[in-house]
């Protein structure tokens, strides 16, 4: 008798449980990622552990069936970026999808400037979440009233830098690694830096390379996984037993 083809009829129509681990390309927002795979795995609970930004790329972390059950441990995890500023422009977004507010030359910032800059930043620090982020006013996303047009008044958060960290400098770009903790807005710090140094700055490209103890290199190219049967899909994903001591 062939088990393994009743292994496999018994998961059609049901969820398998666990976490898929996916490599998100630049463009889709991380809802898109999980609308998209739920549809091509016909599933019935997928969410995901932490958003990224459309343009942002990396580690995004998908809960699938009673997976989802964990997203207050998967999401607690502190995040490590690297990332990209470009100073002397400041957008509405403060990262490259916004309008250009305001331009300055950053000809006088050197990498020691720089470094000092983000040296501040490090440790515990109250961040005011941006306009445009899935934060919200009672109730509603502020990225939704900002698409209206409104600016409101949002409460500053506590939240540690654990490393902000200079990578490269070659005006009007530098890369940085950030490590810091859950609901930490990386753009936000770009554009505080590029306020003290009086020339603007955004946030040019963002990748995550780790969530709490899982990192990018374990993570699945998204286009691959589209490709894939469910079979397949169910032997990249981590079950429910795998996680214990993970998160």
């Amino acid at each position: 008798m062939d088990n393994s083809n009743n292994k496999h009829s018994a998961w059609l129509g049901t969820d398998p449980d666990g976490i898929l681990l996916v490599d998100k390309p630049s463009g889709p927002t991380s809802h898109d990622i999980v609308d998209h795979i739920r549809r091509r795995f016909r599933l019935n609970k997928v969410g995901h552990a932490g958003t990224l930004d459309p343009q942002a790329t990396g580690l995004l972390i998908l809960m699938i069936g009673r997976g989802t059950k964990l997203a207050n441990q998967l999401m607690a995890g502190d995040k490590t970026y690297e990332g990209t500023i470009c100073l002397g422009v400041a957008t509405d977004t403060q990262d490259a999808d916004g309008k250009v507010m305001s331009t300055a030359d950053p000809v006088n910032v050197t990498a020691e400037i720089l470094a000092a800059e983000m040296k501040k930043l490090t440790g515990d620090i109250m961040q005011v979440p941006p306009m445009v982020s899935a934060a919200k006013k009672d109730g509603v996303p502020l990225y939704k009233l900002a698409r209206q047009g409104k600016t409101v008044e949002r409460k500053p958060k506590l939240v540690r830098i654990h490393e902000f960290k200079l990578l490269s400098f070659e005006l009007p770009r530098a890369a940085f690694l950030l490590h810091c903790s859950k609901g930490v807005y990386a753009r936000t710090l770009c554009f505080d830096i590029g306020q003290a140094l009086g020339c603007g700055a955004h946030l040019a490209s963002l990748r995550r390379l780790k969530s709490g103890g899982f990192g990018i290199e374990t993570a699945h190219a998204f286009e691959k996984i589209m490709d894939m049967d469910r079979q397949e899909l169910m032997q990249m994903m981590i079950p429910l037993h795998k996680l214990i001591g993970m998160i």
